[in-house]
């Protein structure tokens, strides 16, 4: 914007015309000025959840990835009681061991789905806020039933994610970020467009699908066949990011993807690739919950912990998340050994017509 400098006029100035030069003077002084960032935006129903003293929080995830979720919560609800009671209660959606929602016919099969789910959970467990922590279903949940007929609110993971790409992008025009998810969530794009909204460019944001990966990290986070998959995809998207560029973070848009930290590492420092960040928005998910003011409330939290499954957890996948869950959060990993089964958790099969794969 070309700026006028002001003249200064020494003759007599009339009342009419010394507002008007007032007027120009601060219209020009603000709009020279720098625009502060807007405030963040409360939901209106977070204040008075803030207040309870007791609550029960659901956290659902088409799989196991969610679970990193709940030891989270677990752990920082522990060490900043802001509620006297907190009852955290995790519920696996995946509703067939067959298929799950990728494998739905249409888009309007998974909604019905996920919003019986969802009432499910209201149902049977009257919770205070459900989390979704799963990608997938998290871009489902304004379209549900659910959403338009609840009073229940209902966070998404994807904000979260965006949110923290976002900040370690900054307004560093060379700086790039690595979005590894599955092949459903990148080929959505969901996360690549709102960063693309907000001003960041296709150079800036990378996307690397990981096709399996999800699978064999719930059957051992720390196998050699997990490490293989991520030294692979890591390979490949480093060979279409290029050379060029400054600093470099990467992201884990599936909610199982942290549980291998030590393999990416490694898959970076072994090419001799810096990364300045690996971001977990699975570690994001409760911080809303707990404002400073909040925190410290009470002595202590009472904890309880369970978890829920429509689908046998085989053993091998027990064991697999359980090792990870036992150093963040024994009680949760108590929780998924003593997980409770129940084939009838929420109506699907007469919402779906069968799988398209």
């Amino acid at each position: 914007m070309k700026h006028v400098k002001p003249v200064l006029n020494i003759r007599p100035v009339f009342p009419g015309r010394a507002v008007a030069c007032l007027l120009f003077l601060l219209v020009f002084i603000f709009i020279s000025m720098p625009v502060a960032a807007e405030p963040e935006i409360k939901p209106e129903w977070l204040p008075a959840l803030l207040e309870k003293e007791s609550i029960t929080i659901v956290i659902t995830d088409s799989g196991l990835g969610g679970l990193s979720v709940v030891a989270d919560a677990a752990e920082k609800f522990s060490k900043h009681p802001a509620f006297k009671h907190v009852n955290l209660v995790f519920v696996n959606a995946l509703f067939s061991d067959q298929f799950g929602y990728n494998g739905l016919q249409t888009r309007e099969e998974k909604l019905a789905v996920f919003s019986s789910a969802l009432q499910s959970m209201q149902n049977r467990y009257s919770p205070d806020i459900i989390l979704v922590a799963c990608n997938t279903l998290s871009v489902l949940i304004p379209d549900t039933e659910f959403a338009g007929t609840s009073s229940v609110p209902v966070a998404g993971i994807i904000e979260d994610g965006v949110e923290q790409i976002a900040q370690q992008l900054g307004d560093d025009p060379s700086a790039r970020n690595i979005i590894f998810a599955t092949k459903t969530t990148v080929d959505e794009g969901t996360h690549k467009n709102l960063l693309l909204e907000q001003g960041y460019t296709d150079a800036q944001v990378i996307t690397q699908s990981c096709p399996q990966l999800t699978l064999h990290i719930e059957q051992g986070y720390d196998s050699e066949y997990t490490e293989m998959l991520i030294d692979a995809y890591v390979d490949e998207a480093l060979s279409t990011m290029g050379d060029a560029g400054g600093p470099l973070s990467v992201s884990f848009n599936c909610p199982h993807f942290g549980y291998s930290l030590d393999f990416w590492k490694l898959a970076f420092s072994s090419r001799d690739v810096e990364v300045a960040a690996f971001l977990d928005p699975n570690k994001e998910m409760i911080n809303f919950m707990l404002p400073s003011a909040v925190q410290n409330r009470y002595p202590r939290s009472d904890i309880t912990v369970k978890v829920l499954s429509m689908i046998d957890i085989p053993q091998d996948r027990q064991d697999s998340i359980g090792r990870w869950l036992h150093a963040v959060s024994p009680v949760t990993e108590t929780a998924l050994y003593d997980y409770e089964l129940n084939a009838e958790l929420f109506e699907w099969r007469d919402l779906a017509s069968g799988s398209k794969e």
